[in-house]
């Protein structure tokens, strides 16, 4: 029976969905008698801070919204922006005589449809409806099978949601007290930060070494065409059998790891080359293997994350945003998975377009599956995968732009993955010589044909490394034999330095928490977005640079909260949150064992929180409640060399050399965009000979009073001094003149004159015909006319002290400009966007540089810089902003309705202003009140964190 005939018989239906998005696209599916509204997302959760918790819980419960000393019983709220909502949701469900939770099919889904229950309290028979597409099928299939609720996910989940507000918000408060007021700490957010300021430490501490080599241009003699070439390339490999050093051989400190390898420097390179211009070569072996590469897994979320970073300059964030929009549009299977497998039906669609679009060549005998690599994947989902019994081609969807982009990636992977190995021929070959001064030099060459490409008709996966060779890549050799004589054609001498490791970038951070079993792959994209938020990393082009910020956390929480950031105890705490949910453990003996250091009620369950044999270990709670063996000071010190140290403070980091108090005290502000492994020595002390300080310029021949220049938070500035005694804080408080410099003046070469006129603006220029004061200023954006309310932009910065009454006037006739009197040239042009096909520009804008393809804009982040960046930078920056879609509008207030009653007399009675009084105070006292809870809202609040 259809849903239609269903309802027909059995009244009103309410389901409710997660998002507005998707309640349309269901509701079309459903018909008549199915209401689909939204939740939009949660509509309860822990509280955000003590003036959301009830009034009847006090102490710690009203701080951390868990009761800690009662099995830590969760204190739910619903939030402030849902109780609308929740009102709508509850006159539906009245007016309905069954309830359908359709949340998604996870463990968050499956608490927010168990949090739906709690809050609506529904009378009507409750079904729990799981889908993992939107499809016509799909939906009536869910509605004509439901199932219950599924506590042990639910459970699970309400752990993981307990586990990371006790870990915020006791760690958060002790960055607060000793690095910065507003960080955060969290159970994956403190790891994975911490993996970004390793690779840093490991790239400040590596020494680059250099290693030299050979590279020859070998023929055979003979013409040759594509398939038989007449020359081939091959590096020195061996000298007299011993092996040539490669960057591979060298540690992070610049020596060899072996002595066994033999290190080449320039000159004795060369010398070999020299040596090596008369001599007969032969080629002494040729190895052929066969070879064959099998198509990648269908997609599951953090393969489709690095993918699209890799293939389409997208970020985790991006692609989870325009993944949801495919998935709830009806295109894409439910993005959140860490499996790899595919349904029956979705094996049959996607062999049947292989047969269709490649042939029947291309289809292997039995359909391929693949075994999950992911430790404790839930296996009852799907990969991710083109909706439908039917994949629509790319070209069928109609979609565009970033859509287009990553459905037609997901196409061709789950199309691929059902398609034949690629197979074909690996060869190697050796060529050998000997040189006039009797040394063995042996070369080799490495080359690849493919006879069948299999799979990569479809689809070939993308590198990390932007250098790697792709698999369809082809490197045809000569055909030789062992013993054909070759000539050396060319000899060339090969420098190279070694690197240091790579930085991370946001696929290959997903990569490594995923290897080392940490979090989960649903909350990665958030992850990554927290700790950029947060300033604890920034992007150069695609990678990851953790900030100095983060150096100062990471090294308190190693100090001091060591097992919190272990990688190890991270991914046991994973296994034990796994099994909570598959009912093998219990939540309340876990969290007693993690938080107060004791067995509780599962000792065995909390290995992951202790060393599982039954010692005693600190909980968290003891960690946090030594504080004073914390030195702010020291955690923020990172020494440079000759004396210099980084300290990371309050308004940002700075180098230092010397104590306040010593003569010789030197110290200069670090940019907050540099990246650490970038503070060396011989930059450390460029910034500490630049001025800084205050510099006395003069005396003003007015005021009598000193006038120095200074290096301020917010750039170079001139103030005066004021005498001593000169009151600074109540009525008669005296503020200093203050200017900032021009961005053509800098502290080395401003003069007292200079400083005079800076803080003689703004500047009366004159009167208008109705005796409007009109004044130049120096703004923000440069420099300005005002008159009234209406300002006017200047060209220079120097009219502000020359500008005349009538050049003035001569302006304001002018109607005014409401864009740019002209257009600047782009600073730079990147290319064209692959996503709209226009070109690509850097133009200078009112709030910084910004990128755009003249739809699109998206301001340049921390980190990325004019100069260097790049297309493919440019071109994510636009994908994100494209993702987060416009800006929503604030709808503006409705005018007051102004009152037609008659004014009341004058006079007032005595009884009149005693009730005016009364109503005076008691407005007071609640401003008072709600300006407490304000507060204690936002102090908490910057604790909360996902994971």
């Amino acid at each position: 029976m259809s849903p239609t005939s269903e309802a027909a018989h059995g009244g009103r239906r309410l389901v409710i969905v997660e998002s507005p998005a998707k309640a349309k696209t269901i509701k079309g599916y459903l018909g008549p008698g199915y209401v689909v509204e939204a939740s939009v997302g949660h509509i309860r959760d822990l509280p955000n801070g003590a003036a959301e918790v009830p009034e009847k819980y006090t102490g710690e419960v009203r701080r951390l919204g868990v009761d800690v000393e009662n099995d830590f019983e969760p204190i739910y709220v619903v939030n402030s922006d849902k109780k609308a909502q929740v009102r709508k949701l509850k006159e539906l469900l009245a007016e309905s005589d069954e309830l359908y939770l359709a949340t998604d099919e996870d463990r968050e889904g499956e608490a927010i449809a168990w949090h739906l229950q709690e809050v609506l309290k529904p009378k009507v028979p409750v079904h729990r409806m799981v889908f993992h597409e939107i499809t016509k099928d799909a939906i009536r299939a869910a509605v004509a099978n439901p199932r219950e609720l599924n506590t042990r996910m639910v459970d699970a989940q309400e752990t993981r949601r307990i586990l990371d507000r006790l870990y915020g918000y006791e760690v958060s408060p002790v960055l607060w007290k000793k690095v910065m007021r507003g960080l955060s700490a969290g159970r994956v957010q403190s790891v994975a930060t911490r993996l970004v300021v390793e690779r840093e430490r490991e790239r400040i501490a590596f020494h680059t070494a250099e290693y030299w080599d050979l590279t020859g241009t070998f023929s055979t003699g003979r013409s040759g065409d594509a398939s038989d070439p007449s020359s081939l390339i091959a590096r020195l490999n061996a000298v007299d059998g011993r092996r040539v050093a490669q960057g591979r051989d060298f540690g992070s400190d610049g020596r060899l790891k072996s002595d066994q390898v033999l290190h080449l420097d320039e000159q004795n390179a060369r010398a070999l080359a020299a040596a090596l211009e008369n001599t007969s070569f032969a080629v002494r072996s040729v190895e052929s293997k066969p070879y064959r590469r099998s198509p990648y897994a269908p997609f599951r979320t953090t393969t489709l994350q690095q993918e699209a970073s890799r293939k389409l300059g997208f970020g985790a964030k991006s692609t989870m945003q325009v993944a949801q929009k495919l998935y709830e549009n009806g295109f894409i299977t439910y993005m959140r998975t860490d499996s790899t497998t595919l349904s029956e039906t979705a094996i049959s669609a996607a062999r049947a377009q292989v047969t269709q679009l490649y042939g029947a060549n291309y289809l292997p005998d039995k359909p391929r599956t693949y075994a999950g690599k992911v430790k404790n994947a839930q296996e009852a989902h799907e990969a991710i995968r083109p909706s439908g019994d039917r994949f629509r081609t790319p070209a069928e969807t109609g979609l565009s732009g970033d859509q287009f982009r990553l459905y037609e990636l997901i196409w061709k992977r789950t199309v691929a993955s059902q398609m034949k190995d690629a197979v074909g021929n690996s060869v190697t070959v050796k060529i050998g010589g000997r040189s006039s001064d009797g040394r063995d030099a042996e070369f080799s060459a490495s080359g690849k044909t493919i006879t069948f490409h299999g799979f990569m008709k479809a689809y070939v996966e993308g590198a990390d490394d932007p250098n790697a060779e792709l698999d369809d890549r082809e490197r045809r050799l000569p055909q030789v034999a062992e013993g054909d004589a070759l000539s050396a054609e060319e000899l060339s001498v090969d420098g190279h330095s070694t690197k240091p490791p790579a930085r991370y970038t946001e696929a290959s951070l997903v990569k490594e928490l995923e290897e080392r079993e940490i979090g989960r792959p649903s909350t990665y994209a958030s992850i990554i977005g927290t700790i950029l938020d947060r300033g604890y990393v920034f992007k150069k082009g695609t990678a990851l640079v953790p900030s100095f910020l983060s150096f100062a956390v990471v090294n308190l929480l190693e100090k001091h909260f060591g097992r919190l950031v272990d990688y190890d105890f991270t991914a046991r705490m994973e296994d034990d949150l796994d099994r909570i949910a598959r009912g093998e453990a219990h939540s309340v003996g876990w969290l007693k064992r993690f938080y107060f250091g004791e067995g509780g009620d599962d000792a065995g369950a909390a290995s992951g929180a202790g060393n599982g044999d039954g010692d005693h270990l600190g909980g968290l709670k003891e960690l946090v409640t030594d504080l004073g063996a914390i030195d702010a000071r020291e955690i923020s010190s990172f020494p440079i060399g000759d004396g210099i140290m980084l300290r990371v403070g309050r308004y940002g980091p700075y180098v230092e050399r010397g104590e306040k108090e010593e003569e010789g005290h030197q110290r200069a502000d670090v940019p907050e965009d540099m990246a650490p492994d970038e503070l060396t020595i011989g930059y450390a002390e460029e910034l500490l000979a630049k001025p800084s300080g205050d510099f006395e310029l003069g005396t003003d021949p007015v005021s009598g009073h000193p006038i120095i220049a200074k290096d301020g938070r917010y750039g170079p500035y001139v103030t005066e001094v004021l005498p001593d005694g000169t009151p600074k804080t109540g009525k008669n408080a005296v503020k200093p003149r203050t200017a900032s410099l021009f961005k053509s003046m800098s502290l080395d070469t401003v003069t007292i004159d200079d400083a005079l006129k800076l803080m003689s603006l703004p500047r009366v220029v004159g009167e208008d015909a109705e005796g409007v004061e009109i004044t130049a200023q120096n703004g923000r954006y440069g420099p300005y006319l005002k008159k009234g309310t209406d300002s006017r932009s200047l060209q220079t910065e120097n009219q502000l002290f020359d500008i005349t009454l009538d050049e003035a006037l001569a302006i304001y006739a002018q109607p005014k400009q409401r864009g740019r009197a002209a257009a600047k040239p782009p600073l730079k042009e990147l290319g064209t966007d692959p996503v709209s096909g226009s070109p690509v520009v850097v133009k200078d804008g009112r709030f910084g540089a910004y990128v755009t393809d003249g739809e699109t804009n998206a301001t340049l982040r921390t980190g990325d810089s004019v100069e260097e960046i790049t297309p493919e930078r440019g071109y994510e920056l636009l994908a994100e902003k494209r993702a987060k879609g416009p800006a929503k509008k604030t709808a503006k207030k409705a005018p007051a309705k102004k009152s037609t009653a008659k004014k009341a007399p004058a006079k007032k009675t005595t009884t009149a202003k005693k009730a005016v009084a009364k109503k005076t105070a008691a407005t007071t006292a609640a401003k008072k009140t709600t300006a407490k809870k304000t507060v204690a809202k936002k102090t908490t609040a910057s604790a909360k964190t996902d994971e």
